[in-house]
């Protein structure tokens, strides 16, 4: 049995102080320190930093040279114990548009690999495409985008958790109608030009998510709202890419002023240049340029982010002055409420999986615990 004591521990509506979490491979009990016997515990002290539940990515494409789209163990393994050093105790691993044929490829993997990492959890796949729209397609490949059609996903409908796709490319709602009936997926708008009555219609349809907020989709205008206006006036959960590139601060700010903090996500959107150096990548088979702060295409188009999960909560405390507690839960609760995980994961209280994390005032991540074993040590 082991005892986190010596910390600031995070919790999901304040911060205590004084307090021991008591865990195994779950969490067994929160105390005031001086009821405890330290001897019976294998004590860790966290020496002043905040105590926290792991982070939870429910976008990464890759990290650390690694990609998704790899489709093998070692990919899969190396984006894992990466994602760890992050503070990541559990992801979705996200395809690409690409050849289905890679695609099923990438799912297989997942599907044959995902208890056998050896850092963060694997809880699932993100499907970003290939349902989307050549319009906003991003640094996706337009050659591969499809219509809409459960055939395509059938056989990995249980491993995937988020579907990306453009609403209006589904003819009379027919693929968001069925799964949303039928199946428990997340279905997230984004790349997509849809119009804001079309994206409205969607969600009362099923989709209850989107994807990258105010990127790859029909930005706001006062004569058509747009993606972003249903975002907006919605009671939709949605994605935010948090490295300041991506988005304006101010712009993040505004979306948390209409959405709250409660319904906001902070993701990564990671490519494989994730926590590497500078240099030039491969991402769906294009060349990505990567420098100290983004990752683009030949053309300029963005092309996923290396933004870490702990930077991202970094952003928004620091240089938003959102309070920490709020930090927190957007990269960890409210992911885990998203793909319907939050009884097990995302918080820390009593009987939820001991995935927990100590990090300094700069979000540094000092030690990294997964299921009540130690994967990663500063």
């Amino acid at each position: 049995m082991k005892a986190i004591i010596g910390g600031k521990l995070v919790t999901k509506d304040q911060i205590l102080y004084g307090k021991a979490v008591i865990f195994q491979d779950r969490i067994v009990d929160i105390v005031d320190e001086d009821c405890i016997n330290k001897s019976n515990f294998e004590i860790i002290n966290a020496q002043g930093n905040y105590v926290s539940p792991g982070f939870i990515d429910i976008h990464v494409h890759g990290l650390g040279g690694y990609d998704t789209m790899d489709a093998t163990f070692e990919a899969l393994d190396n984006m894992s114990k990466t994602a760890a050093k992050c503070g990541v105790t559990a992801f979705l691993p996200t395809t690409m548009t690409m050849p289905i044929s890679d695609i099923y490829r990438a799912l297989d993997n997942v599907i044959k690999n995902k208890d056998m990492v050896s850092g963060a959890k694997v809880l699932g796949i993100h499907l970003e495409g290939p349902f989307i729209n050549k319009k906003y397609k991003g640094a996706q490949n337009e050659k591969y985008i499809l219509k809409p059609c459960f055939d395509y996903i059938q056989k990995y409908i249980d491993v995937v958790k988020i579907i990306t796709l453009a609403p209006e490319c589904d003819e009379g709602f027919k693929f968001i109608d069925y799964l949303s009936r039928n199946y428990d997926v997340v279905l997230s708008m984004g790349h997509t030009n849809t119009d804001y009555n079309t994206a409205v219609e969607s969600i009362k349809t099923g989709i209850t998510h989107a994807t990258h907020t105010f990127n790859a989709m029909s930005s706001f205008n006062h004569r058509e709202p747009g993606a972003v206006g249903a975002v907006f006036n919605t009671d939709i959960t949605c994605e935010i890419i948090a490295d300041f590139v991506h988005v304006h601060p101010e712009a993040m700010r505004l979306l948390l002023k209409i959405k709250g903090t409660d319904k906001v996500v902070l993701i990564t959107d990671s490519m494989r240049a994730g926590c590497m150096d500078e240099g030039v990548y491969d991402l769906g088979g294009q060349k990505v340029y990567v420098d100290k702060t983004s990752a683009m295409l030949e053309d300029g188009t963005l092309a996923g982010s290396i933004l870490t999960l702990n930077n991202a909560v970094y952003n928004v405390k620091n240089k938003l002055g959102i309070n920490i507690v709020d930090a927190v839960k957007m990269a960890s609760l409210n992911p885990a409420k998203v793909i319907k995980e939050d009884s097990r994961i995302g918080s820390i209280e009593i009987g939820k999986n001991a995935d927990i994390i100590i990090f300094d005032e700069d979000i540094d991540i000092k030690l990294t615990i997964i299921n009540g074993k130690i994967i990663f040590k500063a």
